[in-house]
């Protein structure tokens, strides 16, 4: 699997498919980029290059515990060196959950580099605003007050950093406990001041400031209920919504592999979503 070095990182990636426009898939919370792998080879035979990687700090690629930025900010600017790196902008942006939510982030802060957005599972509600950020940060700030870096290398989410990356064990332990607190502390709050909108992270004002095309998959569980999913779509203008034949589970968390006998028709929907917007580009040239 290449890797590149993006803003003092080694990030890890794959292309999926060998021709046609490319589209950028992330995967929801800290998970690496696998579980996308067989969605991905399903829109790579419509004809499209598909872009996977594993965001800092998750999968195989390098940890790096720093920066004033938000978490997903900060993965937003290394997909924008990594895909510039490999000239594959303008591209379409898909994700689910997180991958999302980053893929609406990318678009705010590089609208040029983006020809649609392909959503999957969108977060939201009370549940979501009570139940991730404890994920995200709060139990590993605890962890870390309590027992220091060595009770972080314990955990499990983090022996799976390490399992997948090896090189994460040395720069865990020479980390400093404070710093790893601080960080974890500051991208915490950031994130804890966009968890009650009704699209987690991201402003009404900024989804009402999307302009390119999109198309909404809600989600069914708790973290990702459907009304989220339809809150994104009212408030994206001219946004597209497709529902897959799916109801609301009253369950904290599906899992995407759970929805793998829905990819071939996301990802036909997806390609003939992607399909119309370059005819439309064609035209408006």
């Amino acid at each position: 699997m290449p890797a590149s070095k993006i803003n003092g990182v080694n990030i890890n990636w794959r292309v999926v498919g060998d021709r046609g426009p490319w589209v950028v898939m992330t995967t929801g919370g800290r998970r690496g980029h696998d579980e996308f792998i067989p969605l991905a080879e399903k829109i790579a035979r419509y004809g499209h290059r598909v872009m996977l990687h594993d965001r800092r700090n998750t999968g195989a690629s390098d940890i790096l515990i720093a920066g004033d930025e938000g978490e997903e900010v900060i993965w937003t600017r290394d997909m924008y060196a990594l895909l510039s790196e490999q000239n594959a902008l303008p591209a379409f942006f898909s994700g689910s959950s997180a991958g999302a939510r980053t893929s609406i982030l990318f678009y705010l802060r590089y609208p040029q580099a983006v020809r649609g957005l392909l959503l999957l599972r969108v977060t939201g509600g009370a549940f979501a605003a009570g139940r991730l950020p404890e994920q995200y940060y709060g139990q590993f700030i605890r962890a870390a007050k309590e027992g220091g870096m060595a009770a972080i290398c314990t955990m499990d989410a983090w022996q799976e950093r390490i399992a997948a990356n090896p090189r994460i064990a040395e720069y865990l332990a020479k980390l400093p406990a404070q710093q790893f607190i601080d960080v974890l502390t500051r991208w915490n709050e950031i994130f804890v001041a966009g968890a009650n909108y009704p699209v987690m992270g991201v402003s009404p004002d900024e989804l009402h400031a999307i302009k390119t095309p999109t198309i909404i998959i809600p989600g069914n569980d708790n973290t990702h209920s459907s009304a989220s999913g339809l809150t994104a779509h009212r408030l994206i203008a001219g946004s597209e919504l497709h529902q897959l034949p799916i109801t609301d589970q009253d369950v904290p968390l599906i899992l995407f592999s759970e929805w793998s006998q829905y990819e071939p028709e996301i990802a036909r929907v997806f390609a003939e979503f992607m399909k119309r917007t370059v005819a439309a580009e064609s035209r408006a040239a």
